[in-house]
C-alpha cells in the first residue's frame, strides 16, 4: 500500500515521502497514530501544498540532529563491569548500559539510536556510534574497565 508520510519515520523515511507499506502495517499502526495517510491524488496535493512547512520541520530537525551531534563527539563513558582472571567479562555491555552511562552525564539517547553490532564483551576502548537523524552518526568512546 502506498502511503504519505505525515512525520519522519526512522526505518520508512521523513516527512512528506510516499513510501510502499504491508497493508497490515498501514491500517494498524500508521493510520491511526495518524503518522501517515492513503496516497490519493488528493492527498499528493495537500501534501505538496504543505511541504514548504515540512522542509522547514526536516531543517529544524536536521539542525537538532547536527546540534546533538558536536555535543556527542569526542564524549566518553566509562562502564564497570565484572571481569575474569583472563580480562573476559562475565556478561557482556549492550546498549541500555551505553544509554545508562551517557545518562548520568546528562546525556539523553535513546536505546535504539546506540548502533552496537553486538554486546561488548571485552574491556578496554570501544567506539560506538550514535545514530542522531538518518546521515549523522557521531562516535563516542565507551571504556570497559574491571570492576572493584
Amino acid at each position: 500500500m502506498r502511503v504519505i508520510l505525515k512525520e519522519t519515520i526512522d526505518a520508512l523515511g521523513t516527512i512528506g515521502s510516499e513510501v510502499t507499506v504491508k497493508d497490515g502495517y498501514a491500517r494498524n499502526y500508521l493510520f491511526p497514530q495518524n503518522r501517515a495517510v492513503h496516497a490519493t491524488e488528493h492527498n499528493r496535493k495537500s501534501m505538496e501544498k504543505q511541504k514548504a512547512k515540512f522542509d522547514l520541520q526536516v531543517a529544524k530537525e536536521k539542525a537538532l540532529a547536527e546540534e546533538m551531534a558536536k555535543r556527542l563527539e569526542g564524549v566518553s563513558c566509562t562502564i564497570p563491569a565484572k571481569v575474569s582472571e583472563e580480562d573476559r567479562l562475565y556478561g557482556s555491555i549492550t546498549a541500555r548500559d551505553i544509554v545508562q552511562a551517557l545518562a548520568l552525564q546528562q546525556i539523553e539517547v535513546e536505546k535504539r539510536m546506540v548502533m552496537l553490532a553486538e554486546p561488548i564483551k571485552t574491556i578496554g576502548s570501544h567506539r560506538v556510534p550514535i545514530r542522531i537523524y538518518a546521515d549523522i552518526e557521531p562516535k563516542i568512546e565507551v571504556w570497559v574497565v574491571p570492576e572493584e
